[in-house]
């Protein structure tokens, strides 16, 4: 089992910039991609970005593509999610998450989530 906590979410202005962090915990090494998703308010949870932890390869939804970077520290198992040029549209609850291969079993566990709230 992963655990996975998140940080770093705030209130920002529009054209700012904003770190998230998410450290995971627990049988890290069965994990082989983390990510992020949001939920904005009466919205569905949408994919931001991920990334492969052996190889680093990223990908991005294209709302985000050129503003957002995902990047890892394997020696500290955490992913970081670096946003710039935040817009009003980025508000949402940010979500972290672990994908997992366990004893042939594939798994997803998710952090509890970080406020992100982008000011016109």
């Amino acid at each position: 089992q992963v655990h996975v906590v998140e940080s770093g979410g705030g209130l920002v202005q529009a054209g700012g910039s904003l770190t998230l962090s998410c450290a995971a915990s627990g049988r890290t090494d069965s994990a082989y991609t983390m990510g992020w998703s949001r939920q904005a308010p009466g919205k569905e949870r949408e994919f931001v970005a991920t990334i492969y932890l052996r190889d680093g390869v990223t990908g991005y939804a294209d709302a985000v593509r050129g503003r957002f970077t995902i990047s890892r520290d394997s020696t500290k198992n955490t992913v970081s999610l670096q946003m710039n040029s935040l817009k009003p549209e980025d508000t949402a609850v940010y979500y972290c998450s672990a994908e997992t291969k366990e004893d042939d079993f594939y798994r997803s566990y998710w952090g509890q989530g970080t406020q992100v709230t982008v000011s016109s």
